[in-house]
């Protein structure tokens, strides 16, 4: 099967996949929000506002008839307004989607970068003191809660030693952007480092490396040219996915460090109890992250021809 066949049936797939989604975003955040309107204005509130408000945002209608109403302006891009801002959610989610690419972004390049080095490392070491030190680290980069990662990162790096700011967006210094990337990922350099030792230790047990050993090709030409290439493909799926993971990841790490991004936005909605921001921020994060699989799995398509013999069979 090739890849746009593929890619069509993928995406149909997809589609009771996003309904389904939107019905449980929809239930779970009227279930624990409950009225937003009368948690807005409090106890002590006009009724008569209230009741007027509800009923301007169609919130006095059936939960049924609000989840149509929601999938049609969905259909049409529309978001709903913010009960607190009084501004479009898309609007919203526009202004700070940027700042959380660019903090995914550099997350998963340090992760990528810092995950594979310890990884190649701890394979050619392997069974040695320097591969169990390594694998240690990993572990515990993988069991750290980023919150409590990140308040030690501000205390050593932006407190103690005064290397970075403490917080904030900066107009976009890279200063900034250190210590919240660390943080965010740091769970995934331990992913990446043990997925790229496990791989290349399967790979450097194959015939051909020891026939390019003993064609003379220097170590270094075998382990990254032919053992770190073909050890590859499970370790770009990681990261694809671990980019979803990122970004839906955020909001911890954007409040810990003022980062003003999609996750800080998040997390002030639920807070405030801005019923269509937390939709909107909520649905697209649960987007991102179906559409990072989606791309993963044509990637494995573009990347592994047994894939498209296994779906030509069935």
């Amino acid at each position: 099967m090739g890849l746009l066949p593929f890619a069509v049936r993928r995406a149909l797939q997809l589609i009771p996949v996003l309904l389904g989604l939107t019905l449980i975003v929809f239930a779970l955040q009227a279930v624990a929000l409950g009225d937003p309107v009368r948690a807005a204005m409090g106890q002590r509130g006009d009724p008569e506002a209230i009741a007027r408000i509800r009923a301007d945002y169609g919130l006095d209608a059936p939960l049924w008839v609000q989840y149509g109403r929601y999938l049609g302006r969905l259909l049409r891009g529309d978001l709903g307004r913010s009960f607190r801002q009084q501004v479009p959610v898309a609007d919203l989610i526009v202004e700070r989607l940027p700042a959380t690419v660019r903090l995914a972004v550099a997350a998963m390049g340090l992760a990528a970068l810092l995950g594979v080095a310890a990884g190649v490392a701890s394979a050619v070491t392997h069974g040695r003191m320097l591969d169990a030190a390594i694998m240690t680290v990993a572990l515990l980069g993988i069991s750290t809660p980023v919150f409590w990662l990140g308040m030690i990162l501000i205390l050593l790096f932006a407190v103690t030693l005064g290397w970075f700011p403490i917080s904030g967006y900066g107009d976009g210094d890279w200063r900034h952007l250190v210590l919240p990337a660390l943080a965010l990922g740091a769970l995934h350099v331990g992913y990446i480092a043990r997925m790229t030792r496990g791989s290349l230790l399967e790979v450097l047990r194959e015939d051909y490396l020891r026939t390019a050993r003993a064609k003379g090709l220097r170590e270094g030409v075998v382990l990254l040219k032919h053992g770190l290439r073909n050890a590859s493909l499970p370790i770009l799926t990681l990261m694809g996915i671990g980019i979803g993971d990122l970004l839906v990841g955020a909001p911890l790490t954007e409040t810990v460090f003022a980062w003003p991004g999609l996750g800080r936005l998040l997390v002030t909605a639920v807070a405030n109890r801005d019923l269509p921001v937390v939709l909107g921020a909520t649905l697209l994060f649960a987007l991102i992250y179906v559409a990072a699989n989606f791309l993963v799995d044509c990637c494995y398509v573009l990347a592994d021809p047994r894939i498209r013999l296994a779906g030509e069979r069935r």
